[in-house]
C-alpha cells in the first residue's frame, strides 16, 4: 500500500482540543518523497497557524533510498560480512516564531525535534501542533510507512 495522507487526527497533546489537519498534496523535494501541506486546521487550537504558508511551512514528507540496496554476496567461507543499510525517512517542517517580534524559523522534525531556541516559551501552541500533527501522521501511515520499507514503493 502506498502512502497517502487524508486529513489527519491529531495526537494527544495538552492544550489542544480535538486537533485535526487538513492537508494537500504538495511537491515533494525528490522523486524518492511524497509531501503534503497543512491547508487547515480543526478543533480547538488557539495560537495555532491555521495552515501552511510560503514563510511559515507546515509540511509533512516521508522518503525513500534513491536506490533500494540488495543484500551483498556470501563470501567463499559462507559469511555474510557487511550488510548496507535502507533509510527511509519521516520530515516534518513547521514554522514557529523563536521571540515575539522577531522573524519565523523553521523547526525541522526527523524523529526527534529541532525546535527554534525560545519558541518553547514564545510560540508553544505551535510547537505542539507541530508534535500533534505529524505524530498524528505517522499514526495513520505507520502500516503503510512499513510497507514501503518492505516494498519500496511509496
Amino acid at each position: 500500500m502506498a502512502i497517502s495522507l487524508t486529513t489527519i487526527t491529531g495526537a494527544s497533546v495538552s492544550g489542544l482540543t480535538s486537533p485535526t489537519y487538513d492537508v494537500t498534496a504538495d511537491v515533494a523535494p525528490n522523486p524518492h518523497s511524497k509531501q503534503w501541506a497543512v491547508t487547515s486546521i480543526g478543533g480547538t487550537q488557539t495560537g495555532v497557524d491555521a495552515g501552511s504558508t510560503a514563510s511559515r511551512p507546515w509540511t509533512l514528507t516521508f522518503t525513500r533510498p534513491q536506490s533500494v540496496r540488495q543484500l551483498n554476496a556470501i563470501d567463499n567461507s559462507g559469511v555474510l560480512r557487511t550488510v548496507p543499510m535502507n533509510e527511509y525517512g519521516f520530515i516534518g517542517r513547521k514554522g514557529m516564531t523563536p521571540l515575539t517580534g522577531q522573524a519565523s524559523k523553521t523547526s525541522i522534525w526527523r524523529f526527534s525535534a529541532s525546535v527554534p531556541a525560545g519558541a518553547d516559551t514564545y510560540d508553544i501552541p505551535n510547537l505542539k501542533a507541530a508534535g500533534s500533527s505529524f505524530v498524528g501522521a505517522l499514526n495513520q501511515q505507520i502500516s503503510g510507512f512499513c510497507d514501503t520499507m518492505v516494498t519500496g514503493v511509496l
